[in-house]
């Protein structure tokens, strides 16, 4: 069977080596009769095994050339499922019925990864845990404590919805093309209660945002050259400095040191407004 190549500008690098492919399902662990949504099948290498497994596993894939490849490999396997779909587009939910929740396994490109990531997030009503490969450099970003640089807008959105764990890293040479970096596959649990459940999540997205718009600067003078809207709120709240003693946020802190409580809170006293 022919392969198809990779395509650059899809960021598409397949995993070849069997040893880690092994090594992702073996943590991933699926359960008879469970669903397993996997994010960019590719060339099949942790399809292959997922489908030698007792779960139910829909597979979605969005580059045209590999979609009939999979499709025909794995054509007499009752339990597997092909999504032809760009995941950034696809409501998950949706994609597992009759299943009410599923596990995700992925290989992200690191182009699309934050955007996949937050895409899922807004699918926890029925996304439980996540098994992704990431470059480990957006692994080290997701998986930083308050007051490390690494910390940023991303760590704050996932740490407030999901458990997380780095796993393994993964070498360039595990992959086809050979990438320049190195990969490291994490475990996002969803909280059964995330720190951030009760708030607007696009208030809570706009403040992170505004917080860390210039890392440098204070979370005072972040928030003072907040957007239009998030200005006006900020105003109509009393001002940024009332904002940010009301939820017990010195001014002069940066946006880095903040724990995702403080977070919460700070959207929380917004909200009231």
């Amino acid at each position: 069977m022919h392969l198809p190549r990779a395509k650059k500008r899809l960021g598409q690098n397949f995993l070849v080596d069997e040893s880690y492919a092994a090594r992702i399902v073996r943590a991933l662990n699926p359960s008879a009769g469970e669903t397993i949504v996997e994010i960019g099948a590719g060339r099949g290498a942790l399809t292959s095994r997922l489908v030698g497994e007792a779960c139910r596993l829909v597979a979605v894939e969005f580059d045209r050339d590999l979609a009939p490849f999979l499709r025909e490999r794995f054509s007499g396997q009752s339990n597997f499922t092909l999504v032809e779909a760009d995941a950034l587009a696809v409501d998950f939910c949706s994609a597992i019925a009759p299943a009410t929740e599923a596990r995700v396994v992925a290989n992200l490109p690191f182009n699309i990864s934050t955007a996949i990531l937050q895409r899922l997030i807004s699918h926890r009503r029925c996304v439980t845990e996540m098994f992704l490969m990431l470059q480990r450099e957006v692994v080290e970003r997701i998986t930083a404590p308050p007051a490390s640089s690494e910390r940023g807008y991303l760590t704050v959105l996932v740490e407030g919805y999901c458990e997380r764990e780095a796993l393994f890293d993964v070498p360039p040479g595990a992959f086809r093309p050979v990438p320049k970096v190195w990969s490291t596959v994490v475990r996002l649990r969803v909280r059964a209660r995330p720190v951030f459940a009760d708030l607007d999540e696009r208030l809570l997205r706009s403040v992170v945002s505004a917080g860390f718009a210039q890392r440098r600067k204070t979370m005072l003078n972040n928030l003072r050259s907040a957007s239009e809207n998030l200005g006006a709120l900020l105003e109509a709240s009393g001002g940024v400095v009332a904002v940010l003693e009301a939820a017990g946020v010195e001014p002069q802190r940066r946006a880095e040191t903040l724990a995702v409580e403080e977070w919460a809170q700070l959207a929380r006293t917004l909200q009231r407004t």
